[in-house]
């Protein structure tokens, strides 16, 4: 057993031969709570009980422990976590009475909210809105939001929400941080209807956050709530505590964000200094804004472009792509020998955006040290790659080349038909390299004979046989394609 279920069944088994509820079960993690108690039944439905379970528990002792106290072993919190996720609903239902009064149990009486036997989900929910308060719902939200994934789970989320939107706005305070994604989208989702943060802050937490949702819910609340504090005429000296930690945010929605709000700002000038910024959508921002001033975004790209130098950051020559015209070429193709990796890299991939393919120029890219220029000059290359000389490009996948250039190499080729391709890709059925291997084996799975390959050629015969491990099937049809006698 492996996954989810298997680290569920080896708690449970765990659980049963003596280990306490913490030292079997990862109790801060939601998902370990769901494994056991998909794992509890595993191990309780089947003939493969393991001989350490089956020497501690059995239904017989665990249905009289629970239903008639009849069983001398007490009822601590692990024989209870055991019963909350037995196979027999009674024995769930039963055990839902004694778990309750123990809060380290409220994860699995959540989850047995949203059981398939009607008593027993009936019964969790009416224990369970009587035990569960706003700071349990708080440490058990996540768990809470994936059992309302399920099917029957919407009690407990509605449960929950009603719970935190009536509590004081601090209890909200640790979600803002926790670990899991979607529980933080939801206090933020929370926080932000109900009213509970400041524009400024809102922002804070669009700059500190990593997750893009928040960031764009929150960048667009705290400049909603700067737009109503414009209405009433309350937002003079706002302005600064809501767009510097926008405009500094790692994640580029913030940024974005920030940009535009500065037009409305009146700061449209401080755009300038986004154009060249790493992101797109900030770039495009800072265009729009200036653009609205009155600026010349272009003009800006080509004056940074012209002088280049070390200083030049790699998203001016995308923003140079991204504005600029075919005639912007020649400044681009000067960029391809720039000493910065990324400059060369987004140069190329301006040239590519702009239509405009320096063939000799991108050949001679293809043995470059950065892999990422590699990769844009294979791209740029595609459409012209069967006007390269197919010998040149097998050269390079010999195995003392490096990875990026094999990898290049051979895409080229593969964009190729007939005997190229085929050659290309039966060189490299037993390359080390376990992509670049998946990958020739695709290709020559794919592969068809074309008009320009020989009927009954000896060479396809060759290269075929070479094949012939993969799918002896499907290479005799190929060769019976290709008029070569089989």
């Amino acid at each position: 057993m492996g996954g989810v279920s298997g680290s569920g069944a080896a708690a449970a088994v765990r659980l049963a031969e003596g280990a306490t509820l913490r030292e079997a079960v990862d109790t801060a993690d939601p998902a370990a709570w769901i494994a056991l108690d998909a794992g509890v039944r595993e191990f309780t439905s089947g003939p493969d009980w393991l001989p350490g379970w089956e020497r501690t528990v059995t239904d017989r002792a665990l249905t009289e422990a629970l239903t008639d106290g009849s069983d001398a072993r007490p009822l601590t919190a692990e024989w209870l976590a055991l019963g909350l996720c037995h196979r027999w609903g009674r024995i769930r239902e039963a055990a839902l009475e004694r778990a309750a009064p123990r809060p380290e149990l409220l994860p699995l009486m959540v989850v047995r909210c949203s059981d398939w036997a009607p008593p027993v989900r009936e019964n969790a929910r009416r224990l369970l809105t009587e035990v569960l308060d706003a700071e349990s719902a708080v440490r058990l939200l996540p768990l809470i939001l994936r059992i309302g994934r399920r099917g029957r789970g919407d009690f407990v989320t509605d449960l929950a929400d009603r719970l935190l939107r009536a509590a004081p706005r601090d209890t909200l305070a640790p979600l803002y941080t926790d670990p899991d994604r979607t529980a933080r989208r939801y206090a933020y989702l929370l926080a932000v209807e109900e009213g509970y943060l400041s524009p400024a802050e809102l922002a804070r937490a669009a700059g500190r956050d990593t997750d893009t949702v928040i960031q764009s819910r929150c960048a667009d609340a705290a400049l909603a709530g700067l737009a109503q504090g414009d209405a009433s005429g309350q937002a003079d000296g706002a302005y600064d505590d809501v767009l510097e930690p926008l405009l500094g945010a790692r994640g580029a929605q913030a940024r974005a964000a920030g940009v535009t709000a500065l037009r409305r700002a009146g700061r449209s000038g401080r755009a300038a200094g986004f154009l060249g910024d790493r992101a797109g959508v900030v770039r495009a921002c800072a265009r729009y804004v200036l653009r609205q001033a009155g600026g010349d975004p272009l003009a800006w790209y080509r004056e940074r472009c012209a002088v280049g130098g070390p200083a030049l950051p790699a998203g001016a020559v995308s923003g140079l792509a991204e504005c600029g015209e075919r005639a912007d070429a020649e400044l681009l193709g000067a960029l391809t020998s720039h000493e910065v990796v990324a400059v060369r890299a987004r140069a190329v991939a301006g040239l590519r955006a702009l239509d405009v393919t320096d063939v000799a120029r991108m050949r001679e890219l293809l043995d470059d040290p950065a892999p990422g220029v590699v990769r844009e000059a294979a791209l740029a290359l595609l459409p012209s790659a069967r006007l390269l000389d197919e010998r040149w490009l097998m050269g390079r996948l010999a195995a003392e080349r490096p990875r990026h250039v094999r990898v290049s190499a051979f895409r080229l080729l593969d964009a190729h038909e007939g005997l190229v391709r085929l050659r290309a890709a039966v060189a490299l059925l037993d390359d080390p390299d376990d992509r670049l291997r998946y990958r020739a084996r695709q290709s020559v799975g794919r592969w068809r004979p074309t008009a320009d390959v020989p009927r009954g050629s000896a060479e396809v015969g060759e290269l075929l046989d070479r094949a012939r491990l993969l799918d002896p099937y499907a290479v005799h049809r190929l060769k019976w394609e290709a008029g070569i006698k089989v």
